[in-house]
């Protein structure tokens, strides 16, 4: 019998954690249960194995990027919309840089729970671009000129890329000035 207080959501939030606290070990069971005070072969009645806690750390992690951007451009639109969007996801990147890369992978197509999870996603992004009616084509070219830009930026600040001597901050607010630019006059050619 599963321990109290003990569930799949537990353990996973619990692995997510250790990531994050530990970025430069490896996850084990066997950490993971020490943590959790609870012996190796208790999580697999929990999660597939160590593959299957990857997953759920994956689709976890998704999950919360997706919610993250919803609260953000909540009641917004157009370039307010996108530059709280483009701010959630550099926030949550920034905290959790370790599960960060696991959100940027396509779903696969045989995974039911990877594609609504990557949706969620990609349902904001599309509501943001609507306010600049952006749909179909338009739409998908320019969530990938905003997962670009942004994924770029967030991609090598959380890997510790950036050395030169000019603010963060100031760079992050012109790159996302220019995507609402584009935006703006973005037009299918």
């Amino acid at each position: 019998m599963p321990r109290a207080g003990l569930s799949s959501d537990a353990v996973i939030a619990r692995a997510a954690q250790l990531l994050e606290e530990h970025p430069d070990d490896d996850l084990t069971l066997a950490a993971l249960a020490a943590s959790l005070g609870v012996r190796t072969p208790s999580l697999y009645k929990h999660v597939d194995g160590l593959p299957g806690l990857r997953r759920g750390i994956m689709l976890r992690a998704k999950r919360d990027l997706a919610a993250a951007l919803a609260q953000a451009t909540i009641g917004r639109a157009r370039d307010d919309a996108v530059r709280a969007l483009a701010a959630a996801y550099r926030t949550w990147a920034q905290a959790n840089p370790v599960q960060y890369p696991t959100t940027i992978r396509a779903p696969e197509p045989d995974d039911a729970a990877d594609q609504e999870a990557s949706a969620a996603a990609l349902d904001v992004i599309y509501t943001v671009l609507a306010g600049y009616d952006l749909t179909g084509d338009d739409a998908v070219d320019a969530t990938r000129y905003l997962r670009a830009v942004i994924h770029g930026f967030v991609s090598l600040e959380t890997a510790g890329a950036y050395k030169l001597p000019t603010d963060l901050e100031t760079s992050y607010a012109k790159a996302v000035d220019a995507m609402v630019t584009a935006l703006d006059t973005w037009r299918r050619p």
